[in-house]
């Protein structure tokens, strides 16, 4: 049996408090007794930014930054993986990306491909396509937050292998923590769903309140763990990656091999 403890962390990131938000990152990080733990997208800056001179003034060059240098020290030696969203600057372009980092360091680094609303202001779409890394216990894969609107996303991830779908999000809408049943349903994975809390409001822009509600889906649907629309908590669940790698749905059904991809429109 191929076991692995896994959660996440649900918290409120202060906007433009890089160095706080990192604190916060790292203590939940000193506390958790898993083995893989996601956080939310943009956890170290706060989303609602005003202008394209400030996400570039909060986003960092991955791997040499210095948040993940400190996120590399947190988990090193240990028997642990990390995933946290932050703003990625590469020349001239930022990027909202999402990192894995283990126990030898720094292992790589996703780009979210489906921006949504003003993020289209602000950040290049994602360009690495749809990433999966073997950390030993299982093999994840990484979606950031819209992604989960887009069924191609978690179904490529799927082909490519994935036993777990590691979601940073700043969910404001309220479909996505219900929908994961059926990305998971659809796919025969587990997920993982790390949102935040709390609400910004900056300049002239309209409030924006994230609807928590942080979750772990098992391939059959079940929700195994969801948080409050408000709290700060963790989540924490033991997963079996049998459920994940058997596909079948009964003797003469498999969710992968009665894919017809020749009649799919592309």
């Amino acid at each position: 049996m191929s076991t692995i403890s896994g959660g996440f962390f649900q918290f409120s990131p202060v906007f433009g408090e890089v160095q706080r938000n990192l604190e916060t990152i790292l203590n939940a990080i000193h506390a958790f007794e898993g083995h893989l733990l996601v956080f939310p997208e943009l956890a170290l800056s706060g989303y609602q930014f005003l202008s394209k001179e400030e996400v570039r003034e909060l986003a960092e060059d991955i791997p040499s930054g210095p948040t993940i240098k400190a996120l590399e020290e947190a988990v090193r030696g240990r028997d642990l993986h990390v995933v946290v969203g932050l703003a990625e600057r590469e020349h001239d372009r930022i990027y909202n990306s999402a990192v894995l980092i283990g126990p030898k360091g720094y292992i790589g680094t996703y780009r979210k491909t489906h921006l949504f609303f003003e993020e289209t202001l602000w950040f290049a779409p994602g360009d690495t396509g749809f990433l999966v890394w073997d950390i030993g216990k299982a093999k994840v894969g990484l979606l950031v937050c819209f992604d989960w609107f887009f069924p191609e996303a978690a179904r490529s991830l799927a082909i490519k292998g994935a036993d777990i779908l590691c979601h940073p999000s700043n969910l404001v809408l309220p479909y996505c923590p219900d929908a994961m049943v059926t990305r998971c349903l659809e796919n025969g994975v587990f997920a993982i769903t790390a949102n935040r809390v709390g609400r910004e409001q900056r300049g002239e822009k309209p409030a924006l309140p994230f609807i928590g509600m942080s979750e772990m889906v098992a391939p059959d649907g079940r929700i195994l763990c969801r948080s409050s629309q408000k709290d700060e908590e963790f989540g924490l669940y033991e997963m079996d990656m049998a459920e994940a790698r058997n596909k079948r749905i009964n003797p003469y059904n498999d969710l992968l091999k009665d894919r017809r991809p020749e009649w799919y429109v592309l």
